[in-house]
């Protein structure tokens, strides 16, 4: 009987090392080494036939013009996608769990099984539960098929035997093949199912749906080479106590990943948002300081956001810093100008910021309303309630410009904002109606003083 050999594989990237490291060699990721069975794995005649010869062609040759996206039915699932589902295109969605990942799946089941044939794979439920779930979505299409299985060859058979127009796997890591003696959604199952039903989308042209799962870092279970091996991962953010999802394309090779998707969730599933930026600054507090609301572009969409801060008196030798939905390194950067630059004093007070809604902003754009309003905390003084900032914070202390500034003062007029502070080099080109003023600005004591009540 041959000697079983066993591997160490990086959890992270896929690295395969003989014997255990505490952290990773190629990612330095620490604690990601996992000890698994290597054995050779052999090709049988279904892999084969997924990879059968195929001989080139010229690129003249190939049409652009039959290109065919499937709408979901939900438009901003298909704004995140570049317009909705391409054909023979492998799509990765993944998300904490219970944030909404398989409710979508069967949402969009009962617009797109009007016209084409879906065949719906769970590992996870049986085929009641999903019953139960569909009853519940109000999901009754004729043509959704559902398939409780985890054997990726099975599925693939069935797949090209049956051809559906498009198939949902929920999720990859419950898939397994039977010549890996390695468990369900360990690295090299996750790996090695994933570029089977690649072979078997592009093969095929059927476009497939996967769902992944998170692990505690947030990033998606499995090694990152799975995300190279998709051509588009899509990621669910929100907190699950709150009833808004964000959806952002992390990878799109057919549209921008710049582009958000924001959802409700209700005791009938997911419903679209269609103003966002309504939603994320209804209920803010009137008249209380710490305050203000910043304008970030999410791709083509403007988002209206509002961002709090507190400055209290620190009761510690070294004041505590905390950022929820902002960077971290930033904040303490922005800190440090308004000292260095602005004359306002953080030393010997705590300091946090908070975006509210659960939406994250990585845009340089908003280190305006960050500063504007950490001082407005420090000074005790609030910010006028129909007063909106955006611009970028230079080391030197100065207000840079920003792009897409007309269509920031053009969202926040709709909002009802009269008093707009913009960088001194944006406001030559903004253009607006009678009733509301754009006020430019060089430095942040101008605006501060600018819009202070």
């Amino acid at each position: 009987m041959a000697k079983v050999k066993s591997v160490y594989i990086c959890s992270e990237c896929g690295y395969e090392s003989p014997k255990w490291y505490g952290k990773c060699p190629s990612c330095g990721e620490w604690n990601t080494m996992n000890e698994e069975i290597k054995e050779p794995v052999k090709q049988s005649a279904s892999v084969a036939r997924a990879v059968s010869y195929a001989p080139p062609v010229s690129i003249r040759e190939i049409s652009t013009t039959d290109e065919i996206r499937y709408k979901t039915g939900l438009s901003e699932l298909d704004r995140v996608m570049g317009g909705g589902i391409v054909k023979g295109s492998l799509i990765l969605l993944g998300g904490d769990p219970g944030i909404g990942k398989s409710t979508i799946l069967l949402q969009i089941c009962e617009h797109l099984g009007r016209e084409l044939s879906i065949l719906y794979v769970s590992g996870e439920e049986s085929k009641r539960q999903l019953k139960l779930r569909a009853d519940r979505l109000d999901v009754d299409s004729d043509n959704l098929y559902i398939l409780t299985q985890t054997d990726v060859e099975l599925i693939c058979e069935t797949i090209r035997r049956d051809k559906p127009d498009i198939v949902m796997i929920d999720s990859i890591q419950t898939m397994s093949l039977t010549e890996l003696n390695s468990s369900p959604g360990s690295v090299t199952q996750v790996r090695e199912c994933t570029n089977y039903l690649m072979r078997t989308a592009k093969s095929l042209d059927i476009p497939m749906i996967v769902v992944g799962h998170v692990n505690k870092e947030g990033s998606i279970a499995g090694p990152k080479v799975l995300e190279h091996i998709v051509d588009a991962v899509l990621h669910f953010e929100g907190d699950k106590q709150m009833s808004y999802r964000i959806l952002r394309a992390v990878k799109n090779r057919y549209g921008s990943t710049n582009e958000i998707g924001v959802f409700e969730m209700t005791d009938k599933g997911l419903n679209e948002v269609d103003n966002p930026s309504l939603m994320l600054i209804s209920g803010r507090p009137k008249n209380v300081s710490g305050t203000c609301i910043a304008c970030a572009m999410e791709g083509t969409r403007p988002i209206l956001a509002e961002i709090q801060a507190l400055a209290t008196a620190t009761g510690f030798g070294n004041p505590r810093r905390m950022s929820t939905g902002f960077d971290y390194n930033r904040m303490n950067l922005i800190i440090a100008v308004l000292e260095k630059r602005a004359g306002y004093y953080f030393s010997n007070t705590d300091a946090y910021i908070n975006v509210i809604g659960g939406l994250r902003l990585d845009e340089t754009a908003v280190d305006l309303a960050v500063a504007m309003a950490l001082v407005s905390s420090l000074k005790d003084v609030p910010i006028s309630d129909d007063a909106i900032a955006f611009g970028e914070i230079g080391l030197a202390g100065e207000i840079r410009s920003v792009n897409h500034a007309q269509q920031r003062v053009n969202e926040a007029v709709r909002l009802g904002f009269k008093r707009i502070i913009v960088p001194a080099h944006n406001a030559k080109d903004i253009v607006i109606p009678s009733y509301a003023q754009v006020i430019p600005v060089k430095n942040v004591r101008q605006a501060f003083e600018a819009i202070c009540e």
